[in-house]
């Protein structure tokens, strides 16, 4: 662009300024020294609308303010000077908002600390370690203060702090990791924004974290504007300056009036170029940045929302539960162990009250704390973040990159998944393969140029012309790339087979030319724009769009004589049967190109059949009236333009409906293309009772006549057999996503995910359970709408998604099944212990190994083990469905006899098995011994082999399947088998243990793996049971549905049929069933 053509976009009487006449005072031109950074700011300090008289006065015009960057209008930076690049980012600061910084990790730790249980635990070590340094007088009839009794009681307190010492430090540094793994998160998807820049005459993609002042910076409908700058130019701009202003009002964005642009505001409609002039903290959003003191201090308020998933739901609720009955139970042990120390000892040997027996009561404190210990499952959130953290992790390398931490369980929740054709089940990268032109239709292999020369050149005008700048193909023929949109790129082929070079069209009107431009919006689907002819014989309107929109307005068409002929009813009738038809049948977008002429005073005359009615004076067209050009058009061509469907989605789309999920197409293609690209894919089977509507039939359905607002009855008949939404606006897939998401027929909630890539999108993907945008192809808009990002674009990373999602469920039920099996096991035991022999089998600090051991060990273990698509072989477990299956609730009441078992043998008759003292003697009490030694060693080995059978909660007999996959799995039981040695071997007073013999350790073992075959016949009658039982329901169903029930799910897994078949507990299972009769 010329200074010229700048002094034209910035006339000085439009701002108020003096002009030629004015004075020079006002114009800041005694320097050309380049700008700097307070004196930037200062500028763009100035109201919008005083803008361009700041600009006159301060720099006489544009082209000037250009030179004081050191840039230019026309060509921009220079690309390839990379040390002018570096020397902006200096002076005038990066664009990007500095992080913030890292929380400490005491801050965690002291986070930790608030834990109750942590805290009854710390109280605890206290008072035991307050009461050991008293020393009451030893009474040797009582042996109630034997010295051995205070050195034990130190010891343990010690033990208490260390452990829990140990607890909150990893649960901190999970927490610290889970954060790093935020702001990593965070950076990458900072990393993944894009947007166009000119420099050195070309037009190309870089960072948004690369721009600097002075670059030329392009946008268009549904960019985010990435930093502040002054409009160079602008077409029909329309922009959100919501995150701005707080104001919902559209702004209006002309050069003449209100040319500034802000970082962070959403381009509505039009497209335009600005020149960068604050970027990061110097931008208007880094300046509230700072004002807000983002960029100084980490607040839990800035970081992604995480909504509560309804996995974190049912954990919390029953982490909760348990903690009650946990607390119940230590109570009562209490009471009990008081009332019979009480009973014995002052009513039966009629005892005087000493001192000494302060210390009894406070191990009676310490037992039952420590049944809260093992009661309280902590250790449930702490599953949890690994689980998810681990998995969000991961996906980016399944190119999802997830912004909100729980969509990685809700994905695996899905039921039904609303997806887009362009870019997702195709590839994306589309080329005109069919047209019709003058009369007759041409194929992919066929020529057009032996056109005459004045057709081929209106058509390729027509293209090069009306398609956005941005949009170029770049490299050779055979490794071309596609920039920009990908339906234009297809065009702009199109225009290489004519015979033509869209550059050199583009050259000879430069988008400075045009007279008007009416950009593409999905509500209309068309464009226009109006040039000049030449020697001034008038104006030409290129317009392009859907082919029902804008045939509907075609008065002619170019025929076989290469003139216009007018459209009859006949004709169009013909056209369409014979041409549009075939494409859309074919899977082919079909588009047709138009144009229409304007005459001058001088007397162009449109040489068309529909002369009379276009005869329109240039000097009479309001060009803001869109009727007026869009209307009375000529038809050029209609070109069907193919994106292939991509190889692997039809398998994809085929898991999706093997694992319950319904997979929906909500397109704005043509109805036939929608049709054919959705069969090929599999979403659609013609001989299936399908339903495939556009919006206009959709929105019929689904409003009374007298409504304006959707009715979710009418939805509710809709929905269930929709598969194929075509022609559909944004609000149409909003309108979709609510209704299935509020429908109420099942019992179930249906969980939605959707997929989008427009500006308009965004509600859609807010409303949505899950909302998936694509990572190339969409807009700021959706990204910053959407819970996860697809990297490629892909709908095969979907199905990554839900594959990830249903390991992340599946991990933490195979911990609950581990860890509620302890629960059961150590509660018991505890109880007897107390109950009987006055003294827990396993001390506090033994205890709390095990705490560690299941909490963070375990959950570390079970969570990041690698997913198998076997979970796509069951249905979604349901959004009501209880936590704790059948199936599983089975194997932790079995597990729980087998140990429990193991364990009242041990100890009731271990000593004499052993051939050692017994742990019960009271002179041995606060003593370590072989007895309780080995039946602490007897139980962790239990617990470790468990850990073992918990890998498979689906029935799955092969629990070492997919093991040698697993190497961190492999890593913290061999860890932890290791560490229980040391403890056992060396723990000594600290932890109450002696070192066992060898053949104590073979009998430990050798009980521990009779867990894991024991594990063996459970799961066996496991299987046989529920799957009989399941038949009986299904055929019970069958014979009162009259044989509409789910029987025709032949191909029925294992798992299905054993565990997602009953989402009762199993106690609400077994009483139902016996009251049948």
């Amino acid at each position: 662009m010329e200074s010229s053509e700048l002094h034209k976009d910035f006339p000085a009487e439009t701002y108020g300024g003096t002009g030629e006449s004015g004075t020079t005072d006002d114009i800041v031109r005694s320097t050309d020294d380049e700008l700097t950074l307070s004196e930037l700011c200062s500028l763009m300090k100035t109201p919008p609308h005083q803008m361009p008289e700041a600009i006159v006065r301060s720099f006489g015009d544009l082209e000037h303010l250009c030179t004081r960057l050191r840039t230019s209008s026309d060509s921009g930076l220079k690309s390839d000077d990379i040390a002018d690049l570096e020397r902006r980012r200096k002076k005038f600061g990066p664009n990007s908002i500095p992080p913030k910084k890292r929380r400490l990790f005491v801050q965690f730790v002291w986070e930790s600390l608030q834990d109750m249980t942590l805290i009854i635990l710390i109280i605890a070590a206290v008072i035991s370690l307050g009461l050991s340094f008293y020393v009451p007088p030893y009474d040797s009839a009582t042996g109630a203060s034997d010295p051995t009794d205070v050195n034990a009681g130190l010891i343990e307190g010690i033990g208490i702090v260390v452990a829990v010492f140990i607890i909150v430090l990893v649960t901190a540094g999970i927490n610290y990791n889970k954060a790093a793994q935020f702001r990593g998160l965070q950076k990458r998807l900072a990393d993944q924004y894009q947007c166009s820049v000119v420099r050195s005459k070309t037009v190309s993609q870089i960072s948004t974290s690369e721009l600097v002042v002075g670059d030329l910076c392009l946008f268009e409908y549904g960019d985010a504007v990435p930093a502040d700058g002054i409009l160079i130019r602008g077409v029909d701009l329309r922009l959100d300056e919501s995150s701005h202003t707080g104001e919902s009002k559209d702004i209006v964005k002309d050069v003449t009036s209100n040319p500034v642009l802000y970082a962070g505001t959403h381009v509505l409609e039009g497209f335009g170029k600005m020149l960068v002039t604050g970027v990061g903290i110097h931008s208007a959003r880094g300046v509230v940045f700072e004002l807000l003191g983002a960029t100084e201090s980490e607040d839990s308020k800035d970081e992604p929302e995480e909504k509560k998933s309804p996995l974190h739901k049912k954990l919390s609720n029953l982490a909760i539960q348990i903690a009650y009955i946990g607390t119940s139970l230590a109570l009562l042990t209490f009471i009990i162990l008081v009332i019979r120390f009480c009973v014995e000892t002052f009513l039966m040997q009629k005892k005087p009250w000493s001192n000494a027996y302060i210390q009894n009561f406070v191990n009676f404190m310490i037992i039952s704390i420590t049944i809260i210990v093992v009661a309280v499952p902590e250790g449930l959130p702490l599953a949890v973040i690994l689980a998810l953290a681990y998995s969000s992790k991961e996906m980016v390398n399944d190119k999802n990159l997830v912004r909100h931490l729980d969509a990685c369980e809700v994905m695996g929740h899905a039921t039904t998944i609303l997806c887009d054709k362009t870019g997702t089940l195709t590839t994306n990268r589309m080329a005109v393969v069919r047209s019709y032109v003058a009369g007759f239709t041409y194929d992919i292999n066929s020529s057009l140029k032996h056109l005459p020369e004045d057709i081929r050149l209106l058509l390729s005008n027509s293209i090069a012309i009306n398609t956005s700048y941005k949009t170029q193909l770049t490299g050779s023929e055979a490794s071309r790339v596609q920039t920009g949109n990908r339906t234009e790129c297809a065009l702009l082929g199109f225009v290489g087979d004519i015979g033509y070079d869209y550059r050199y069209l583009r050259e000879k009107l430069p988008e400075s030319s045009f007279s008007k431009v009416i950009p593409f919006s999905s509500t209309k689907k068309w464009m226009a724009t109006v040039v000049n002819l030449e020697d001034d014989a008038g104006h030409r309107a290129f317009v392009k769009g859907a082919c029902e929109v804008v045939l509907s307005r075609c008065r002619s068409i170019i025929a076989s004589n290469h003139v216009p002929e007018e459209l009859t009813e006949e004709s169009r009738r013909q056209l369409q049967e014979e041409v549009v038809e075939p494409m859309a049948t074919c899977g082919l977008r079909v588009v047709v190109l138009a144009y229409k002429d304007f005459e001058t005073n001088a007397g162009f005359q449109n040489k068309g059949p529909d002369a009379e009615g276009a005869r329109r004076t240039a000097e009479e067209v309001k060009w803001n009236d869109e009727e007026v050009v869009f209307s009375e058009l000529t038809c050029l061509a209609i070109v069907g333009i193919e994106d292939p469907v991509r190889p692997e989605v039809p398998d994809a789309v085929r898991s999706c409906q093997k694992a319950g999920i319904t997979v929906r197409m909500v397109t704005g293609d043509h109805m036939d293309t929608a049709r054919y690209v959705a069969t090929k894919c599999g979403i659609f089977s013609p001989g299936e009772d399908h339903l495939c509507i556009d919006g206009a039939e959709f929105n019929r359905r689904i409003r009374k006549p007298t409504q304006e607002t959707p009715d979710q009855d009418m939805i509710d008949e809709l929905w269930p057999k929709l598969r194929i939404l075509a022609r559909s606006s944004p609000m149409d897939k909003y309108n979709l996503v609510k209704g299935i998401m509020c429908s109420a027929i099942d019992v179930d909630r249906q969980i939605v995910a959707v997929t989008g890539d427009g500006t308009n999108d965004g509600p859609a993907l807010k409303k949505a359970h899950v909302g998936l945008a694509m990572g190339v192809t969409g807009t700021d808009v959706a990204k910053e709408a959407s819970d996860i990002i697809l990297l490629d674009d892909n709908f095969l990373s979907i199905v990554k998604a839900v594959v990830w999602g249903r390991h992340v469920y599946d991990s933490i039920a195979k911990f609950v099944q581990f860890q509620l099996t302890v629960n059961i096991v150590a509660v018991a035991l505890a109880l007897v212990g107390a109950c009987v022999v006055m003294d827990s089998p396993l001390k506090g600090v033994q205890m709390l190994w095990v705490n560690l051991l299941m909490d963070s060990l375990a959950s570390l273990s079970l969570a990041t083990e690698a997913p198998t698509e076997e979970v796509l072989k069951r249905k979604p477990y349901g959004s009501q469905q209880h936590l704790v299956s059948c199936l599983m609730a089975a194997n932790i009441v079995a597990h729980s006899v087998y140990e429990l078992t193991a364990l009242l043998i041990i100890l009731f008759a271990g000593a004499d098995l052993l051939c050692v003292d017994d742990g019960r003697d009271p002179e041995l009490r606060g003593i370590p011994n072989s007895h309780y030694t080995f039946l602490f060693n007897t139980f962790v080995m239990m617990i470790l082999f468990n850990e073992i059978n918990a890998r498979k909660i689906d029935g799955n007999p092969n629990v070492f399947d997919g093991l040698l996959r697993s190497p961190i799995f492999i890593l913290l039981w061999l860890t932890s088998f290791l560490t229980q040695v040391i403890i056992i071997e060396l723990g000594g007073q600290v932890f109450m243990t002696v070192k066992l013999t060898v053949d104590q350790w073979f009998w430990s073992i050798f009980i521990g793996i009779g867990d894991l075959i024991y594990g063996q016949a459970v799961t066996f009658i496991s299987n046989v049971v529920f799957a009989e039982r399941r038949n009986r329901r299904l055929d019970e169903s069958d014979s009162g549905s009259g044989g509409g029930g789910n029987s025709s799910d032949s191909d029925t897994t294992e798992f299905e049929m054993i565990d997602s078949s009953d989402s009762r507990p199993l106690w609400v299972w077994l009483n139902n069933d016996s009251t049948k009769t």
